[in-house]
């Protein structure tokens, strides 16, 4: 069947309406780690939505049609692979297997993955910066601090759970990125110091200096990411306001 341009472009322009749900629809697998639990079932192998439930602490009745519903989805946006098994009673049992895509959206060897930043983007304090988007262009000012009353930062330190949700999302994000960075960047060569300003829990500066050891780092963020950073060899934590940082050493900034 033949799709004419002008219905393509009107299937796309539905499908952008409806954006959010595939999005909370992702968060919702991510929490319930159902990607996960295909992965561990083996490379080759699928699961169905039932054997996902059983994995579940759930006695919702509905939880296995629930869980189709949402996994039919996520095949129909490429994160799984869905596949059909015939079953003796002649009726079709839908399995699923993780694409590419949702490969990156489960912990790789290094315990990381891209999913923790999904938790982050669709977590309900950023959800609520969005309904002040509109406001925000018409009358001035940042969405969040509209919403809020404070900036991103100061709304983390009063808030230790996102704080830690923010923190983890930076560290495996980071993570995947700068180690494909390392394979190919040259430019940590020579360096004797390196400060990360922003820098989190110390997570890209860990790696840099893992490669280059002769480099010393500063790792720099405010007091309340820096009090959960752990102590890693060749690193010294630094706290204060890194809106307000002057420096003035010859330093090369990450």
């Amino acid at each position: 069947m033949d799709i004419k341009p002008d219905e393509e472009a009107g299937l796309f322009a539905m499908q952008l309406t409806s954006g959010s749900v595939l999005q909370m629809v992702l968060k919702t697998a991510v929490e319930l780690d159902l990607l996960e639990l295909i992965k561990k079932a083996g490379p080759e192998a699928t699961a169905s939505a039932a054997e996902l439930a059983a994995q579940l602490p759930t006695n919702n009745p509905d939880a296995v049609d629930m869980l189709d519903r949402i996994l039919r989805l996520l095949a129909a946006h490429s994160v799984l692979v869905c596949s059909l098994k015939p079953l003796p009673d002649g009726s079709l049992e839908r399995r699923y297997s993780l694409s590419p895509v949702g490969e990156f959206l489960t912990r790789n060897e290094d315990g990381v993955s891209v999913g923790s930043f999904c938790l982050l983007i669709q977590d309900r304090v950023a959800t609520e910066t969005w309904y002040h988007l509109k406001d925000a262009i018409l009358e001035g000012g940042i969405p969040f601090n509209r919403a809020f009353g404070m900036s991103p930062f100061e709304y983390f330190a009063k808030d230790p759970k996102l704080s830690r949700i923010f923190d983890q999302a930076m560290y495996e994000e980071s993570t995947i990125i700068l180690k494909k960075i390392l394979e190919k960047y040259k430019g940590f060569e020579g360096l004797k110091s390196l400060v990360d300003v922003g820098g989190g829990i110390g997570a890209s500066l860990r790696m840099i200096i893992s490669k280059y050891p002769s480099i010393k780092g500063i790792n720099f963020d405010l007091p309340h990411v820096i009090q959960n950073a752990p102590s890693y060899p060749g690193m010294e934590h630094i706290s204060g306001d890194m809106f307000l940082l002057l420096c003035q050493k010859p330093m090369r900034f990450l």
